[in-house]
């Protein structure tokens, strides 16, 4: 094993925007000092959407205050509310459910595909009922759910589809970016995320130019955009900072390589790590379509040994969703009597993170790698 690095590798980097500091605080003067006192909504916004419609295909992109909000905006635009029912996957995060619940509507949670750990198509279209509006598609870790079968199910059942794709910025499947097989998309750009910032924010993406004239409606409590002040809908405020505008524009030249230097560690991981299935440790394979390189995630039963023993050699993994969604106490209430999610289940009991980030130098990444394999050696008794 390579040597210790001299401080604990985190799993979230504090310095991911050190190089753009003085950019940063160019942005905050010019914007905060200019003549305009545009600070919201503004003409930085406004290119900020056409950039990314431009750059992914989309027909319209619309700019919000968060990846939740921005699927709370898209259930509102669709009119999804009392009595209807949206089939969500039953492992990934909270707002999946949440925002169904908060829109009055009844989440219906469907089992995921054991390899992808994305909600199964087959387990969905089991949960539809004449009560479904909306199936709900979320991307997890580092693989796209299975949009093309989503897609067609969609379709032959007349329903809605809503790609959650709010960590998938920089997936392809069949060509087609993340975020752009549903009747509409989204992206997070919480710090953490592929195109992350130190702030909050989110994109809607879609073709349909009724729900983006929707979503920029309700974005701002309904009004349209040039008539201040008259309400149209109840609306919300989910409303784009003219900062952290500038500042994706600014960060959004070098977005590819910085996927790049991502992908290039998931590879190396996947490389390391793919003899290891037969002691335990299941790991994404090494590069192929529907992938993007947010979280990379690994499988194993002895998932608090290996955290404990990555915490003991200095190297700082993360957990999510330690339990699935129908188990939540929040989201109990809604639950259908007799549900079943045994690969949900499993995936909250087995899956841990390693550190990802473009930031992390090649001593650091081998590092890791070595002390993942170091514990797999000494738990099968091979060292």
């Amino acid at each position: 094993m390579t040597a210790p690095p001299v401080a604990t590798i985190p799993f979230f980097s504090p310095d991911l925007f050190e190089e753009d500091r003085e950019a940063l605080l160019h942005i905050v003067h010019a914007v905060g000092t200019g003549r305009d006192q545009k600070f919201i909504l503004g003409e930085r916004t406004a290119r900020l959407e056409r950039a990314l419609a431009a750059r992914i295909g989309a027909g319209d992109v619309v700019a919000c205050s968060s990846g939740t909000s921005a699927l709370t905006l898209v259930l509102a635009a669709m009119d999804v509310g009392p009595g209807d029912e949206v089939v969500v996957p039953a492992f990934g995060c909270a707002p999946l459910a949440a925002t169904v619940i908060d829109a009055g509507a009844r989440p219906v949670f469907a089992d995921i595909d054991p390899v992808r750990l994305t909600v199964d198509p087959a387990a969905a279209e089991a949960l539809i009922t004449p009560r479904t509006r909306v199936l709900l598609a979320a991307h997890m870790f580092s693989v796209m759910a299975d949009m093309p079968a989503f897609r067609a199910l969609a379709d032959r059942r007349g329903v809605r589809l809503i790609e959650d794709s709010a960590l998938a910025q920089g997936g392809r499947l069949r060509g087609r970016p993340a975020g752009r097989w549903g009747d509409a998309g989204l992206y997070s750009f919480v710090q953490v995320k592929t195109f992350g910032m130190p702030g909050e924010g989110g994109v809607v993406l879609t073709d349909d130019a009724g729900l983006a004239a929707d979503v920029r409606m309700l974005r701002n409590h309904g009004q349209d955009g040039v008539h201040r002040f008259v309400h149209h809908r109840i609306g919300h405020n989910s409303r784009f900072d003219e900062v952290m505008a500038a500042f994706q524009l600014y960060r959004l030249a070098g977005l590819d390589d910085r996927l790049a230097r991502r992908a290039e560690i998931c590879a190396y991981y996947s490389r390391r790590f793919a003899p290891l299935a037969e002691r335990g440790l299941t790991a994404p394979p090494e590069g192929g379509d529907g992938r993007f390189p947010y979280v990379y995630t690994v499988l194993t039963d002895d998932r608090d040994a290996l955290d404990a023993h990555l915490a003991a050699h200095g190297v700082t993994a993360h957990v999510y969703y330690p339990r699935p969604l129908p188990a939540q106490p929040a989201f109990a209430p809604y639950v259908r009597p007799g549900g079943s999610w045994p690969n949900a289940e499993s995936a909250a009991r087995r899956t841990i993170s390693l550190p990802l980030y473009p930031n992390l130098t090649d001593a650091q990444v081998e590092y890791i790698a070595d002390t993942v394999c170091a514990f797999t050696d000494v738990r099968r008794g091979t060292r």
